[in-house]
């Protein structure tokens, strides 16, 4: 059963697959926070979503695990393969902007961003 408000169903099925009614978001893109263990409000804030949109995927979500987390699945696995194919294409620019000297006046950004990013790295 979708849930609705006012007849109007809350979960539809696009060309982007589940998404809440009325926005761009889709089920999956919930499922990535909710993968990470973030907390229902910190979703919706995050997403921009009324207290009803945000119920309705979280019980969606629950009432149909089973087919939301196969197509989640998919959707993990085309994503993977996106980024590889990009990767791959652009792999000798990105050498090339990565060769580049930093621009004058940006040592120290780019400290910061070396910094951030081993300590980020350093958690993974």
């Amino acid at each position: 059963m979708t849930p609705s408000l006012n007849g109007q169903a809350l979960i539809i099925r696009n060309e982007r697959g589940l998404t809440i009614s009325g926005t761009r978001i889709t089920l999956y893109d919930v499922m990535d926070y909710m993968s990470a263990q973030y907390p229902p409000k910190f979703i919706q804030e995050l997403f921009e979503l009324t207290e009803e949109q945000i119920k309705a995927a979280l019980a969606y979500i629950e009432t149909n695990r089973d087919t939301v987390e196969a197509e989640y699945q998919i959707v993990l696995k085309e994503a993977e393969e996106l980024r590889r194919h990009y990767e791959e294409k652009n792999r000798d620019l990105i050498a090339r902007l990565a060769a580049q000297p930093p621009k004058p006046g940006q040592e120290a950004v780019r400290a910061k961003l070396q910094a951030a990013k081993a300590k980020f790295e350093s958690r993974s």
